[in-house]
């Protein structure tokens, strides 16, 4: 069953499985935080997204990105704001996983590395501004680098799980900067989470990102 498409019956949208073992990332996330994170956090959107879309039977077979669409337009209101953030949680999330992985790192290559030097001067560039917007964040929230259709890069952050569907943007990647995330291994040392985390960036697949569009 896809994870992207509610298809009616009782659980219509499932958690997807991490792609890698929980201790994988360690020693930047460790293992008990991506337990929790994975099976609990991002279960709970799934679960709550799937009880909410009960009542209104309209919306089977809608996708992430047509619920979360024109900031949730095709909603009814009265469950508006429980779609708006369980999908974003949800979708969020599921690119969060895929993001990263063991033994990553580095720096991006081939075209996104050129759209990274055009819209930011450079990697290091780059890495300051998206440090900043997830540094700056208040309270819970996602730091990303955005690209529109004309394939021009824009760094943003949001609140809670809003996630960039709801503006029609597509995120090339994304940074979690709730306390979930991190606070088991960096308490509230924010900072120093995000410094790990460019350690476990999976390059290949935020290029895969950039390119496709998916």
């Amino acid at each position: 069953m896809s994870t992207a498409t509610a298809k009616g019956g009782s659980v219509p949208f499932t958690l997807p499985p991490l792609p890698y073992p929980s201790e994988a990332l360690e020693p930047h996330i460790d293992k008990l935080t991506m337990e929790i994170h994975h099976d609990k956090h991002h279960g709970a959107y799934v679960n709550n997204l799937n009880k909410a879309l009960e009542s209104a039977p309209q919306l089977a077979g809608k996708s992430l990105e047509e619920l979360l669409a024109n900031n949730c337009g095709i909603v009814p209101e009265n469950i508006r704001t429980a779609v708006r953030n369980n999908a974003g949680g949800h979708s969020n999330h599921s690119m969060f996983w895929v993001i990263m992985g063991p033994n990553k790192g580095g720096e991006p290559r081939g075209q996104l590395a050129e759209a990274i030097k055009s819209s930011f001067g450079g990697f290091a560039g780059f890495k300051e501004k998206l440090a900043a917007a997830a540094t700056g964040r208040f309270g819970s929230g996602w730091a990303w680098l955005l690209r529109d259709q004309s394939g021009k890069l824009e760094i943003t952050s949001t609140a809670n799980q809003d996630s960039p569907l709801m503006e029609g943007k597509h995120a090339v990647l994304g940074l979690d900067v709730w306390e979930h995330a991190y606070y088991l291994k960096y308490q509230n040392r924010r900072p120093d989470y995000i410094n790990a985390w460019w350690n476990v960036v999976n390059w290949d697949e935020v290029e895969k990102r950039f390119t496709t569009g998916k």
